[in-house]
């Protein structure tokens, strides 16, 4: 595809723009790190940034995609409403958890060969006009076959069967919430929710209320990853 000078300016600026919000973002977190503060105030640290560009211009999903590309240390998600959503690193804490969780899914994938599992560095387009970035994700492998190339090389436009997110310490429980709700609206059939700080897992599955399991061992896949269980010890 070729790119036009106004296009890689405005890509440029809208880089530049994301990379001043992260840094406040930062900012803002080491301020409200102080343990003072916390004792006083409770953690009120941020994890993201919700910005709409709409009074300058619609972001079209091969713009979001370039930006995501450009600035690959970044986090973005975008939001049905076309919002960018600048998200901090992972701390070391969480991304060791996350390698532990992502390790297993894939050990488990590579005997069963059930389909493709996916890191937190993989973007989808979701039926509902989203871009998530969920912590681990899995697809069966006849419905990612049917995908072209290009599909598969960029922001797969495919809702995952299987998702989970891991809250970390920053992440707001009712904004996570609210994304694996988002998840079930857009046809994903099973979603796991783990918040390591109350030892708590949420469970959506499609149609059915929300399972809120306290303290739990372990976890089954269900028939949706089948003969997979997640020890839960290296995590809680």
């Amino acid at each position: 595809m070729k790119i036009g000078s106004r296009y890689l300016s405005f890509l440029n600026y809208l880089s530049t723009f994301v990379k001043r919000k992260l840094s406040k973002l930062h900012e803002a977190n080491n301020f409200c790190y102080d343990d003072n503060l916390v004792k006083e105030y409770g953690d009120v640290r941020m994890n993201a940034y919700t910005i709409n560009f709409d009074v300058i211009t619609k972001i079209n999903d091969e713009q979001f995609f370039q930006l995501c590309r450009n600035n690959p240390e970044l986090k973005l998600e975008q939001n049905q409403n076309g919002e960018i959503i600048i998200m901090s690193p992972t701390g070391g804490e969480t991304g060791n958890k996350n390698a532990e969780l992502i390790t297993d899914f894939c050990l488990w994938n590579r005997r069963q060969k059930f389909g493709q599992i996916f890191d937190s560095s993989t973007g989808f387009k979701l039926p509902l006009g989203s871009k998530r970035s969920p912590d681990v994700a899995y697809i069966q492998q006849e419905r990612w076959d049917k995908l072209t190339q290009e599909e598969k090389e960029k922001f797969p436009p495919i809702a995952p069967d299987f998702v989970l997110e891991l809250k970390s310490k920053t992440d707001s429980l009712k904004e996570v919430q609210k994304k694996m709700q988002e998840y079930m609206d857009n046809g994903v059939k099973l979603g796991w929710l783990i918040n390591t700080e109350k030892k708590q897992v949420e469970i959506y599955r499609q149609g059915q209320e929300k399972e809120v399991l306290d303290n739990p061992q372990t976890l089954s896949g269900d028939d949706i990853l089948p003969e997979f269980r997640l020890d839960l010890a290296l995590i809680f």
